[in-house]
């Protein structure tokens, strides 16, 4: 069942997306060779804290971080730890952020000083296949529309899809329904109603599709070794249009006017 939220609730799941997008900024001015997964993560959770939050991984289904640090050929779900990040890596870092009760969760992979063309092409073409399924989080569409946004722009751009691995809905809870495929065809699945709310996150590499699962049982890898990137915001359907809750494209952090998402998706 997906659970409309008021536009009350949503107001407070986007408090909980101010804390995580000021987060994702601080661990931005931290990346830097040799920092390590480890101190990203103790920043994070200091951050999140003092600001009157929880960090809703740590201890979800037994994870232990605060946030998940996944860099180069690691997917999703990397716990932090003795890494130290080295001068041409990408890094994706997944935050959740749990305020009175309300969780909010965003990602945004990072490349550490100089990187390569295609390290660089890969990061910019999964953004913009974020910034897709955005436009389509609109009242009357379908789930559909919002998958086949990222596979069409992401295909377009020479990545693979990761598709053993979808966003979902977010609210209460971390996990609420529905799951949300980074692939599909437009005009089908749930229609798009006022008050859900969704964290869309497109997972690419730019190799194969194929995944394998790291042996501590949660990182998560391209099974060719190729590099990958992970983009992710927490997004409500409105009467007014698709309102990003964890705006971290934006330098100030602050939510953008309702209105055009292309216009205010490409802002920072």
């Amino acid at each position: 069942m997906i659970i409309r939220k008021s536009p009350a609730e949503i107001d407070s799941i986007a408090a909980s997306g101010a804390i995580l997008v000021r987060t994702l900024h601080l661990l931005e001015r931290q990346i830097r060779p040799g920092v390590t997964t480890a101190e990203l993560d103790a920043a994070a959770e200091r951050y999140i804290r003092s600001q009157g939050g929880v960090p809703t991984f740590k201890g979800y289904r037994g994870f232990p971080g605060s946030i998940c640090a996944s860099p180069n050929s690691m997917i999703v779900h990397g716990i932090p730890g003795p890494y130290a990040l080295e001068r041409g890596d990408v890094i994706s870092l997944d935050v959740g952020v749990t305020l009175d009760g309300w969780v909010s969760d965003a990602a945004r992979t990072f490349a550490v000083g100089s990187v390569g063309v295609l390290a660089q092409s890969l990061l910019d073409a999964t953004e913009r296949s974020l910034m897709a399924a955005v436009e389509q989080c609109i009242v009357g569409n379908r789930l559909g529309d919002v998958s086949h946004a990222v596979q069409a722009s992401a295909e377009a751009d020479g990545l693979s899809i990761v598709r053993t691995l979808v966003g979902h809905g977010v609210g209460r809870n971390m996990h609420e329904d529905p799951q949300i495929p980074n692939f599909g065809d437009p005009g089908t699945g749930p229609r798009l109603e006022e008050g859900m709310v969704l964290a869309i996150e497109p997972m690419t590499t730019a190799g194969g599709p194929s995944v394998r699962v790291g042996t501590d049982g949660w990182s998560i890898y391209s099974q060719d070794g190729s590099l990958t990137a992970h983009f992710e915001f927490t997004v409500a359907i409105t009467a007014d249009g698709p309102r990003v809750l964890t705006p971290w494209h934006r330098p100030d952090g602050e939510e953008p006017a309702l209105g055009n998402i292309r216009g205010r998706a490409r802002v920072g």
